[in-house]
């Protein structure tokens, strides 16, 4: 990623596509990411424990797969633009151990409201070809090009 590169208002169209971005689920990550944001609930790094919940594995927790989200949005609208909501992010399947989380989004909508140069990005997580969370829109703010 090239963090010198700004995304502007201006320049954004409605369906566009957000660059996907993937997040491989490794037991390493996924006990290093609950030391983190210390979220030590065996369920999201011991096999057998999640399991024994009705889990088919070990899984992502809440905080890392709205990291997820922060990233992959946050790569394509830059260091010059804010993330001013989140919403509809709704787990609706288990993002296990050993898979890959591949983060994608689009352009839904782009509008100027009370000063700020506004967009809405349509954003979902899949694992392995099924939606495990979302879709939500996340509405983010960019600097206009004067």
């Amino acid at each position: 990623m090239d963090w010198s590169e700004q995304r502007y208002w201006n320049d954004i169209e409605e369906g566009a596509e957000v660059p996907p971005v993937a997040f491989p689920l490794s037991v390493y990550r996924l006990v290093v990411e609950a030391g983190a944001n210390r979220d030590f609930n065996s369920i999201h790094h011991n096999s057998e424990f999640a399991r024994a919940s009705g889990a088919p594995e070990m899984y992502a927790n809440t905080g890392f797969l709205l990291g997820m989200w922060e990233r992959t949005v946050r790569e394509f609208i830059g260091l010059g633009g804010s993330i001013r909501r989140i919403a509809g992010f709704r787990m609706r399947r288990f993002n296990t151990v050993g898979g890959t989380v591949v983060v994608h989004g689009r352009v839904k909508s782009k509008r100027r409201e009370a000063g700020d140069a506004l967009v809405d990005l349509e954003v979902w997580s899949e694992l392995g070809g099924e939606t495990t969370v979302g879709p939500g829109i996340v509405t983010v703010a960019l600097p206009v090009r004067s």
